[in-house]
């Protein structure tokens, strides 16, 4: 056997992401998810040994668009390592995906937060469409003639056949709502719709610029029906097995998300049922933005968190310049202050499953939850490009190459700020919120004001934050939007006896930071919050 190479730190996983995390701990037991404790510890170790190895492959062998078959018959299929099949049965069966439905128990969006945060951590492609199978359950359900597909959609089981949802157990979900000539802007689709002769049945001709999980069994899409902009479900399969009247014109050549096909489409009069009334498309989706927005919540927490695993490991076992590297001082500023960041991004995404997972019977939560997602949504999404990029730069040169996971992370960390909606898009909604549902206002308010009196720099900070909630204005909305996230981060940080929400207050509120990672006060211990990151 080749003994160890010297100053090189051995294999990062086999790891227990359950053991190795308090904060994720302290968060599923303090935003109700206690009870499922076993349930995500298990997954946790599956993630961190199994599911992480199987990741690499998945993601590096991207998947192919196949037009046709060797006959010229159209077929329109996309082909994946057998790992992301892997990958994505192990998620769906622990319930990444349906558990939330699946339970009536209290506390389990908070639980399947948690495990949804666990999946990307070691595999981010797969997240997505276990992102959209899950939020579409709450349109499905309310549609009768579609109740087959909402619970087929929370079904413990992946099933990769090419079959009518009759002959399956459990389908997966896509979406496709975006057009070429307007992106965000989805009231100017072209996308028309036609009514059949069925109830609920049309026709769709037109297209789409992204069309997301272009192998599932479905997807819920928007187009112009004569009342207006509608929501349809849009099967892959028709009831007697044969193809819908679609056909997948390209994969999108992605900077990230390796392991996940998106596909621009053309609708050839492909069959469509309704989802809702007629020109209540937006109304339809807006359960379902909620629940995506926390999910890029969580998925941009739980990049942050993996890259700061892995530079916590590398430092404790690489020397430079006489000493390991955890031990150098501008190092440990630089560590700790990722900690920091990551601590509240979880603390934060977790409330907000909280917050959603209560919103169904508490208007109060209803309110936060509309919110809040979009404020999270901004903010975390926004700082886990900057975040992995520091990551990597502890690693030096080893986080710059493949065989570690940082450039995966890297590529992966920018999408969560574009998809559903970038960063302008959720700013405008917060002001959106705030001006035509005062009770969101309210209850964020609420939130912010359970911690006065704990700090003195959040206390100025929120007087501050107060005053301009007066005259909020659209140019200045990014500043606004940030600082309502940085309060609310601290204000969790603080109500949670939290060992860094004093710091987080310090450096993040009085302006005791600079502009980049690593420019903490000196003059706090920083071992105890690098400690924290990884026993």
């Amino acid at each position: 056997m080749d003994a160890p190479a010297a100053n090189q730190p051995p294999e990062f996983a086999p790891r227990d992401l359950w053991a190795d995390d308090a904060v994720l701990r302290d968060a599923v037991l303090r935003e109700g998810a206690g009870p499922f404790g076993d349930r995500i510890a298990a997954y946790a170790r599956l993630a961190g040994d199994r599911l992480y190895a199987l990741s690499f492959d998945a993601h590096r062998d991207r998947p192919r668009l196949r037009t046709h078959d060797r006959f010229g018959t159209r077929i329109d299929r996309v082909e994946f390592h057998p790992h992301y099949h892997a990958l994505m049965r192990a998620a769906i069966e622990h319930g990444v995906a349906g558990l939330s439905w699946q339970s009536a128990s209290a506390g389990a969006h908070v639980a399947r937060a948690a495990l949804s945060y666990l999946h990307h951590q070691v595999e981010p492609g797969t997240s997505c469409p276990l992102t959209m199978t899950h939020a579409a359950v709450p349109a499905l359900r309310r549609v009768p003639a579609l109740r087959d597909w909402a619970d087929k959609a929370t079904a413990f089981q992946y099933d990769a056949r090419e079959v009518p949802i009759g002959d399956k157990p459990g389908v997966t979900l896509g979406m496709g709502m975006t057009e070429k000539q307007g992106g965000s802007d989805v009231r100017s689709n072209t996308t028309r719709a036609e009514a059949l002769a069925g109830e609920g049945e049309y026709a769709l001709t037109g297209h789409k610029w992204f069309f997301s999980a272009p192998m599932s069994d479905g997807f819920l899409v928007l187009a112009q029906a004569s009342a207006g902009l509608t929501c349809f479900l849009l099967p892959r399969r028709l009831p007697d097995g044969a193809r819908n009247a679609f056909q997948l014109m390209r994969l999108k050549d992605k900077l990230g998300d390796w392991s996940n096909a998106s596909s621009e489409v053309e609708f050839q009069g492909a069959w469509a049922q309704r989802v809702g009334d007629e020109g209540r498309g937006i109304a339809t989706i807006l359960d379902m933005v909620m629940l995506t927005r926390l999910d890029c919540m969580l998925g941009s927490a739980a990049e942050m968190r993996m890259a700061l695993a892995q530079a916590v490991h590398h430092a404790r076992h690489r020397s430079a310049f006489g000493k390991h590297l955890v031990d150098q001082p501008l190092m440990r500023n630089v560590l700790a202050d990722l900690a920091i960041e990551a601590e509240a991004a979880l603390v934060l995404s977790m409330r907000v499953a909280r917050a959603v997972d209560a919103a169904p019977h508490d208007p109060t939560e209803a309110a936060f939850a509309r919110i809040a997602t979009a404020i999270g949504k901004f903010w975390i999404c926004k700082r886990a490009p900057a975040f992995v990029n520091e990551a990597q730069e502890c690693l030096g040169g080893a986080g710059y190459v493949e065989e570690s996971m940082l450039p995966r992370l890297y590529r992966q960390a920018p999408l969560n700020s574009i998809w559903e909606g970038s960063g302008n898009i959720q700013c405008l909604d917060v002001l959106r919120a705030l001006q035509r549902e005062p009770e969101s206002g309210a209850a964020l308010l609420g939130e912010l004001e359970a911690a006065c009196g704990m700090d003195a720099s959040y206390d100025t900070a929120f007087a501050r934050l107060r005053e301009r909630l007066h005259a909020p204005d659209e140019a200045g909305a990014r500043t606004l939007v940030e600082r309502m996230a940085l309060l609310l981060q601290a204000s969790l940080l603080l109500r949670a006896g939290s060992p860094v929400a004093e710091m987080f207050c310090r450096s993040r509120l009085a302006g005791e930071h600079g502009l980049a990672f690593g420019t903490l006060p000196t003059d706090v211990a920083f071992g105890t919050w690098i400690e924290r990151v990884l026993p």
